[in-house]
């Protein structure tokens, strides 16, 4: 093969690529789910959330409430070590005296807090 037949089927891979990848942006679906903003708001009223800057997981947490996470009581154990004395892993949620480690789904969370 010679140099101008390489060069462009470098350049047709490279536009099928950058097509490629303008269509996965495009059609990926939003991750982001709603969840009933009176389950959160009750969830909120009966548990703290425990995260840290930094944490995957914790971020994780969040995206199962989607806009509805700002009612939730959270302490960032990064600024607020004082408020994360037990707290040996995040996210952590604690529920009538009780912690629970790990990220944990809307209908866990639910029966935890009988909401």
């Amino acid at each position: 093969m010679n140099q101008k037949r390489i060069k462009t089927w470098i350049n047709i891979l490279m536009f099928v690529i950058i097509i490629s990848i303008i269509l996965f942006i495009l059609t990926k679906p939003d991750k982001v789910i709603e969840t009933d903003e009176e389950i959160v708001k009750c969830i909120a009223e009966k548990s703290t959330l425990y995260t840290q800057l930094g944490c995957h997981a914790c971020g994780i947490q969040e995206d199962l409430f989607g806009k509805n996470y700002k009612y939730l009581d959270v302490v960032d154990c990064f600024y607020e070590l004082d408020k994360c004395s037990g707290i040996e892993a995040t996210p952590s949620w604690k529920i009538k005296r009780e912690l629970y480690r790990g990220v944990h789904t809307i209908k866990q969370l639910q029966e935890l807090t009988e909401c």
